[in-house]
């Protein structure tokens, strides 16, 4: 028992002089540390600032697309390209359906020279005369008629070398029993001289007229005189031509020019050049946007309206409603577009050439429904369920009601992206509507039916073809891009991934 007593005794004499020893240790301790470091802490401002501002749906949705630079880009093209053809012709005023015959399929330019002409008035070819030659051996004199044959000489332009026409002479050639006129647009060479223009049946014809075709450009006409037996010789002989544009002295009154004949002016600028009828292209091409933007929104916007209402109802009502809907966006799904637009013109009394601008956009707007309306059906099944549907409904809305205010709403960023992609498309098929002569008609013109009546001459003058086909692919692309844009931007999803 003394010795128990003894073990707590010294166990308690160690507890003590551990406390103590600590004791001592924290206060050195505390002598060692600055008052500053026990000083109150100030909270910076930073601190109380939320990092992630509150915004609305449709302010992160701003937000989101601003910061995506395609969908800027694609908003700022689409911009610049309804600007371009609805407001484009009160800056650029020039009538797209004039014809002007006196510059045909001019190539772009910022304003051609031209020369004052009269009326075209049918050229007398000229003559010369032949020396007659003596000679008592007929065999003799053909060898020497043969040897004689050389090229021509003094080939040359006689008067202004014009649109209008271009009379060539030359002088007479010994022995020749007539010419052939060649004409190329590149200096001939290795024997090419270029696409015969005619024959000269008679050796002593010295002039020759050329008007076929002319566009304001050089040329290099080429002359070989033929022999005895009507076939072309070796020689030739080339001259290069610049023509100018011609034009009437009533055009040179209303263009406010000089109207004396010869005397040079400048025409209009056509920074896209002409067609083959002379319709400036820059003034057709804003004429023709207002068209195809036309038929592309409008129906677009009519098929949207027209899916959203029977795709609400199919969604909403369900049952037997729901499927009576389905299978009519069936049936029209399946009708072939191309025999719907000809039974639709047919119908519509469209005679061949006639522009079919109605029954385009009744085609569109018939055809063109059934996707919006599907996916307008399994947007509103999932929200039909929803508490706050349940809420309104027990409050006494009606089916009307809860379409309008409660389900549409949050459906607007799924039509947005689905009207930006439908725009494009119906562009794109008046487009081929109209290229395949289905679609609009001159005198009314779009995209397509331009590209329509430039294919025919697309390798001899490309930029009639170019300049609707380029613009064309921008429209598309440009809605695609945005379209894309709105889609990522609309997508509540994508922002918790941010």
């Amino acid at each position: 028992m003394d010795s128990l007593i003894h073990a707590f005794g010294l166990l308690a004499l160690d507890m003590e002089v551990s406390m103590q020893e600590e004791k001592e240790r924290v206060l050195t301790t505390q002598n060692e540390f600055s008052q500053d470091l026990f000083q109150k802490q100030v909270k910076s401002v930073q601190e109380n600032l939320i990092v992630r501002p509150s915004l609305s749906y449709w302010q992160d949705a701003l937000r989101r697309f601003a910061a995506n630079k395609q969908s800027l880009f694609a908003f700022y093209l689409t911009n610049i390209l309804i600007l371009f053809s609805f407001l484009g012709p009160f800056i650029w005023t020039r009538n797209p359906s004039h014809q002007d015959l006196n510059s045909p399929s001019m190539s772009p330019n910022m304003g051609k020279p031209a020369v004052v002409v009269d009326e075209l008035a049918p050229v007398i070819p000229l003559f010369a005369e032949i020396p007659v030659i003596s000679t008592t051996d007929e065999t003799s004199d053909l060898v020497t008629e043969e040897k004689a044959i050389g090229s021509v000489q003094n080939f040359k332009v006689i008067g202004f070398p014009t649109t209008q026409n271009v009379v060539l002479g030359w002088d007479y050639v010994p022995g020749a029993s007539g010419y052939v006129i060649y004409r190329n647009e590149v200096k001939p060479e290795d024997g090419a001289l270029g696409i015969p223009l005619g024959d000269v049946m008679e050796g002593n014809q010295i002039s020759f007229e050329d008007a076929q075709s002319l566009e304001a450009r050089d040329y290099f006409y080429a002359i070989v005189p033929k022999d005895a037996d009507g076939m072309e010789t070796t020689h030739n002989t080339v001259l290069k031509v610049q023509v100018m544009t011609a034009i009437s002295v009533d055009s040179a009154k209303s263009l406010g020019v000089s109207s004396e004949i010869g005397t040079h002016v400048r025409l209009s600028s056509s920074p896209l050049g002409t067609d083959s009828l002379g319709r400036d292209i820059l003034a057709r091409l804003m004429s023709g946007g207002k068209v195809s933007l036309f038929i592309g929104i409008f129906a677009a916007v009519l098929s949207i309206i027209f899916g959203i209402i029977l795709g609400g109802i199919a969604g909403f009502f369900g049952g037997l409603v729901d499927d009576m809907v389905m299978r009519f966006t069936d049936l029209i799904s399946g009708l072939p577009f191309l025999l719907c637009m000809i039974l639709l013109k047919v119908i519509l009394n469209v005679g061949p050439g006639e522009s079919g601008i109605t029954a385009l956009l009744i085609s569109l707007v018939i055809l063109s429904w059934t996707g919006t309306a599907r996916l307008v059906r399994g947007q509103i099944l999932q929200l039909r369920n929803s508490e706050f549907i349940q809420a309104a409904r027990m409050m006494g809305a009606k089916p009307g009601y809860l379409i309008v205010r409660h389900m549409l709403p949050n459906l607007i960023g799924v039509i947005l992206v689905t009207l930006t992609f439908q725009i494009p498309s119906a562009i794109f098929t008046e487009a081929f509507l109209s290229f395949i002569g289905l679609g609009v008609a001159s005198p009314a013109t779009s995209w397509g039916s331009m590209c329509n009546e430039a294919i025919q001459s697309l390798l001899t003058r490309p930029y009639e073809f170019f300049a609707p086909a380029v613009v064309i692919s921008l429209t598309v692309l440009s809605f695609n891009l945005l379209g894309d844009g709105l889609r990522d931007a609309l997508d509540p999803k994508l922002r918790s991934n941010e």
